[in-house]
């Protein structure tokens, strides 16, 4: 069996992770999605928020093979406690592939006892406009260990920054933007609602 692990800190998560998704379902038997926090970055919006995006945009995903899901019970500070909580659940003969997004991969060499991490998974990395493979990067995880390959899709070019900071929703899927309107999660969607009224 052929898990693909795709955890994030997206903030929110856009039509671009559904692409990647979907594009994962083909090639994978599961597809485990959880919402995590980075410890590289600062989060505006609280995991469990972000959780139910994630879930939000996994039901609005049509695939023949219904077989991604929110797995929000994996997501962890560590991604090795990550991979240890997947291996207690399908075993150790599955095949893991942990997903991440170029705009990462200079981070991995420090992550939390990244050795052990790359000698139980598969590294796929999925290019993301702006945020160029470089050699130098790609190296510095292989010599650590790491079994990489490039996914054959390239993100849209769309960012949960954009979103959060000029409050473009193209970026969004409409389940998204209405569970945000619902919940008032961000200044950028009071503000723009508080302006429509004045007018």
């Amino acid at each position: 069996m052929r898990i693909a692990l795709f955890g994030t800190s997206a903030d929110p998560p856009t039509a671009g992770h559904q692409k990647i998704l979907r594009w994962l379902s083909e090639g994978y038997d599961w597809v485990a999605v959880w919402a995590a926090d980075n410890p590289f970055k600062s989060h505006q919006t609280p995991l469990q928020h972000r959780a139910t995006m994630l879930q939000l945009l996994i039901m609005d995903i049509d695939t023949p093979r219904q077989n991604i899901a929110l797995e929000q019970d994996l997501s962890s500070f560590r991604t090795l406690e990550t991979v240890e909580k997947a291996k207690s659940r399908w075993g150790e003969e599955t095949e893991f592939t942990l997903v991440i997004g170029s705009d990462l991969l200079h981070q991995l060499p420090r992550w939390y006892r990244i050795e052990d991490l790359l000698q139980q998974v598969q590294l796929l990395i999925v290019p993301r406009p702006g945020y160029a493979i470089d050699e130098y990067s790609l190296e510095a995880v292989q010599n650590l260990g790491g079994n990489i390959a490039i996914a054959s899709l390239t993100g849209i070019d769309v960012s949960s920054t954009a979103y959060r900071e000029h409050g473009d929703t193209q970026a969004l899927t409409p389940p998204i933007v209405a569970y945000i309107h619902q919940e008032h999660l961000y200044k950028c969607q009071d503000a723009t609602t508080k302006r429509y009224q004045f007018h």
